[in-house]
């Protein structure tokens, strides 16, 4: 059983910046693409960026390209989300999940790991 603990959530200024970042207690999570997801109340969780194995590979979802940067660290079983210029419709909660391959993609149910989640709210 794989375990993932999001951390780094909190209340920001529109333009403002955030890190976050996500412990998995698994013993192979290097071998494991890694992705990030947030939920706004009242709307249907969605894909926000992914990750391959050796970090070569990134993936994010139109609105946060630019602005957003996941990376990972395999020797502390970490994986982050750099957010820089937040906007209010970027409050959510975030939910890093732990891929069943190797290469990330955008679909929930290729995901079989999944934190509890860390709240984002950016005030305009």
């Amino acid at each position: 059983q794989v375990q993932l603990v999001e951390s780094g959530g909190g209340l920001v200024q529109a333009g403002g910046s955030l890190r976050l970042s996500c412990a998995s207690s698994g013993r192979t999570f290097g071998s494991y693409a890694m992705g990030w997801f947030r939920q706004a109340p009242g709307k249907e969780r969605e894909f926000v960026a992914g990750i391959s194995t050796r970090g070569v590979t990134m993936i994010y979802r139109d609105s946060v390209k630019d602005r957003f940067t996941i990376s990972r660290d395999n020797a502390k079983n970490t994986v982050y989300l750099q957010m820089n210029s937040l906007r209010p419709e970027d409050t959510a909660a975030y939910f890093c999940a732990q891929h069943r391959g190797r290469t990330p993609s955008k679909g929930l149910a290729e995901y079989t790991y999944w934190g509890q989640g860390t709240q984002v709210s950016v005030s305009s």
